[in-house]
């Protein structure tokens, strides 16, 4: 993985070429972050809502191409932009058969984590970036696949130096908290970062990261 800095000079430069500004102001957890996913039926249901497909490929709008989807090659992980709706129909294809090697029990084992990603924007480019979308008010972003990579790359070092700082606060489970820490985590089933449905909150504009969590046995 690049260093942070790297990371961060590709932003700088995709900023000045007229990329979304779009910056990373920290991520929270909260009593939505955390669902017991309880049979194959409702995994395979996740992951047709995350990749905007079956049922679900009426929120694929034009923006779903900003979205950051986990792939596999081989059974290394790999994180993609998609374009059509035919690559997206693979990835779920390859994160089931991924799934049933792992042999789930559906038990307790299996979970969806959502992490919202809070990120800082001028006022003045938030309103250049507002639309309505299917009779919705939304936000939409031009963004080139270096800075999104970069964006998601932030998202999941935040993700991971939650662990390295811990984490205060009420109202989580033990295996709640043991999910947060990773302590628990045998292996990440799927991951996504949604960034075509982008909400606004205190000022702050957010999106979901969302990952499929297999628990240790």
């Amino acid at each position: 993985m690049e260093s942070m800095r790297d990371i961060n000079r590709v932003m700088e430069r995709e900023i000045a070429k007229g990329s979304s500004p779009l910056k990373l102001d920290h991520i929270e957890f909260g009593d939505y972050s955390y669902q017991e996913i309880t049979s194959e039926k409702k995994l395979e249901d996740v992951l047709f809502y995350l990749l905007r497909i079956r049922d679900f490929r009426q929120y694929a709008g034009k923006t779903i191409l900003n979205n950051v989807y986990m792939d596999l090659r081989g059974r290394k992980p790999v994180f993609k932009r998609t374009r059509t709706a035919i690559e997206r129909n693979s990835i779920f294809a390859t994160i089931r058969r991924y799934a049933k090697k792992l042999k789930p029990q559906y038990n307790g084992d299996v979970y969806l984590e959502t992490v919202r990603c809070y990120f800082d924007i001028s006022q003045e480019n938030l309103e250049k970036c507002r639309y309505t979308y299917q009779g919705n008010e939304t936000y939409a972003f031009l963004m080139s696949d270096k800075y999104i990579m970069a964006l998601y790359t932030h998202c999941l070092v935040a993700r991971k130096e939650t662990v390295m700082h811990g984490m205060q606060g009420e109202g989580f489970t033990e295996k709640e908290y043991g999910m947060i820490s990773l302590e628990k985590v045998g292996d990440v089933l799927f991951q996504a970062l949604l960034l075509d449905d982008v909400k606004l909150e205190n000022a702050k504009l957010y999106v979901d990261f969302c990952t499929c969590f297999l628990l240790d046995k």
